[in-house]
């Protein structure tokens, strides 16, 4: 037996090395000789040593692509713009995906730059913030189409950030602020006219009922000084000495209400027995002439 081991172990190598593993969700490319030869999935796989080699490994799981795009908007800003593409080999489409593009990388960063700057320099600053999930199925459905040949699903593609420049971006937040300055500049002022219409509406209010107050007040001072005639007239006193007796007793009653109140100017006026009857007929003559007076402006 010790004198096959030395044939017998390189013969052990060489099957060993022809065993390999595959792993879950991977693909192996077999070529044979530099031609290929067969596409190996997962589990243990084996190969004929020495004229098989495994000349590349292909992962079939979702793998993501992150790229920054700067392009120029409608309005002449510059945007960077962050892209996120998610893709995916297909199973059945290994040979493709492997053989027929070089760097797959490149070439997924070159369609996207290609369909970014199509769809950007169309819109507006303010559009491609509202808009970028369009740009991102625009994105999502050129790659598709264009990388399908090759083997290569495209799962999705985002928008994951939109980058203007720096002074572009004080000039957005400053007109920004000033819109809402100016929105909080128009409530306010509303607010300010409801105030002065809601006290202009009380003080008109307070003005109405205060007249209505003297007006009453006044027509019950007029219906007692009626009933104050009526009751001297039946005393056997004619209008004339009852109306004089009225001021009179009008008088005193004014002075006594000036003297309860300290600090009060009063002027006393001349005065004899007629004084009474004398400030009767000068109050009914000044009357009579102001009536005149508001007659005559009426008519002019």
């Amino acid at each position: 037996m010790l004198n096959y081991l030395p044939i017998l172990l390189p013969l052990l190598i060489i099957v060993i090395t022809g065993l390999f593993i595959v792993k879950q969700q991977t693909s192996v490319i077999i070529e044979r000789f530099g031609r290929f030869q067969s596409i190996r999935q997962a589990g243990l796989n084996i190969k004929i040593p020495l004229i098989d080699r495994v000349a590349g490994r292909i992962s079939l799981k979702i793998q993501q692509l992150d790229v920054n795009v700067e392009t120029k908007t409608l309005d002449d800003v510059f945007v960077h713009l962050n892209i996120a593409v998610q893709f995916q080999i297909k199973r059945d489409h290994v040979y493709n995906a492997f053989y027929k593009l070089q760097n797959p990388h490149e070439q997924i960063t070159a369609f996207i730059f290609d369909t970014v700057r199509a769809e950007v320099p169309k819109m507006k600053l303010d559009d491609v913030f509202v808009k970028k999930d369009e740009i991102a199925q625009a994105i999502q459905r050129d790659l598709k189409e264009a990388m399908l040949n090759y083997g290569y699903d495209i799962v999705k593609a985002l928008v994951t950030d939109i980058d203007p420049d720096k002074n572009v971006k004080i000039a957005m937040n400053r007109i920004n602020a000033s819109e809402r300055e100016k929105v909080a500049a128009q409530f306010e002022g509303d607010a300010q006219r409801i105030l002065i219409v809601e006290r202009a509406k009380a003080e008109a209010e307070s003005k109405r009922l205060q007249g209505k107050g003297i007006a009453d007040q006044r027509r019950e001072i007029a219906r007692g000084l009626e009933e104050s005639v009526a009751v001297l007239n039946k005393a056997g006193i004619n209008s004339q000495e009852a109306s004089s007796l009225i001021i009179v007793t009008q008088h005193y009653d004014t002075l006594q209400s000036i003297g309860s109140n300290s600090g009060s100017n009063l002027i006393l006026l001349p005065n004899n027995p007629s004084s009474a009857s004398n400030m009767l007929t000068d109050t009914i003559t000044g009357m009579v002439a102001a009536n005149k007076i508001n007659t005559a402006n009426d008519k002019k």
